[in-house]
């Protein structure tokens, strides 16, 4: 299947919109493994195996492995993922953006060194920046949009020009994304949950892509309000929540305290659904 199959099919399948963030901090880990970077995997691992059938995605985020010389265990991990929840799509979230010969070895990285089904990518660079990772037929790629921090403002909310009427550079990426980069029906776009208004517009602009929502959880967003502004039956949104299901117990039961947070969010979110 390609990504965006998969994303339907665990939608349908787990009932979800949740996407579990993978975002390993040795030192909030639990009180048996806390410190012990050795033991990243096997904590995403128990993670993953708790919450396998109530993810739409899994969303491991690579500078929390790398930080830690643990490549070698996020290739460990995504190869349990895919053992273990083959029916839930990874999406690698780590945001490149460069160009030419470097952008194909951030690709190969991505989808073949880890197998991610899909990637989170920064447009800014321009279209040959994102065009080496649509050379992987059915694999995904999410550009930065309307990003869930206050900075984004800086630079996201600006007009192309003092024309009044002119679009956003965020509205701008939208369309593009859209339209002529999307060239094999592979391109979904990231807006965060804290930005309800935005995730409506970015909606409206670019109606048929998977939107890759961030922000829900420890950063604040609103789950019901997400939702209501970017949920449609044939084009799927994914709610991200990392800490908040990480770190739900400091103790032996942290599997089942992120099983049971991960299954109040998903059914949060699915309640809010028009």
């Amino acid at each position: 299947m390609t990504f965006i199959e998969m994303l339907l099919d665990a939608q349908q399948r787990n009932n979800s919109m949740l996407c579990v963030g993978l975002d390993p901090d040795p030192q909030r880990f639990p009180s048996g493994l806390r410190g012990d970077a050795s033991k990243i995997h096997d904590f995403c691992a128990r993670i993953v195996d708790a919450t396998a059938d109530l993810a739409i995605a899994f969303k491991p985020q690579i500078a929390y492995f790398a930080a830690h010389r643990a490549e070698d265990q996020l290739e460990k991990l995504m190869e349990h993922m895919r053992r273990n929840a083959p029916h839930v799509p990874v999406i690698l979230d780590a945001k490149r953006g460069d160009i030419g010969s470097t952008a194909e070895q951030y690709a190969k990285e991505a989808f073949e060194r880890y197998g991610a089904d899909a990637v989170t990518l920064s447009p800014f660079m321009g279209f040959d920046s994102v065009q080496p990772y649509l050379k992987y037929q059915g694999k995904g790629a999410f550009l930065l949009c309307r990003t869930s921090n206050p900075g984004g403002d800086d630079l996201q909310s600006q007009r192309l020009s003092s024309v009044e009427g002119e679009p956003l550079l965020y509205e701008h990426i939208a369309r593009l994304a859209q339209g002529p980069w999307n060239l094999n029906g592979q391109l979904g776009l990231v807006v965060g949950a804290t930005y309800p208004a935005e995730i409506e517009r970015v909606r409206h602009v670019a109606p048929s892509l998977p939107l890759l929502i961030p922000g829900v959880g420890a950063q604040g967003g609103d789950a019901a309000a997400t939702v209501k502004a970017g949920w449609r039956p044939d084009a799927p949104i994914v709610v991200n929540s990392s800490r908040a299901i990480l770190y739900a117990s400091s103790g032996d039961d942290f599997a089942q305290a992120a099983r049971r947070e991960a299954m109040k969010t998903r059914d949060t979110l699915q309640e809010a659904r028009p």
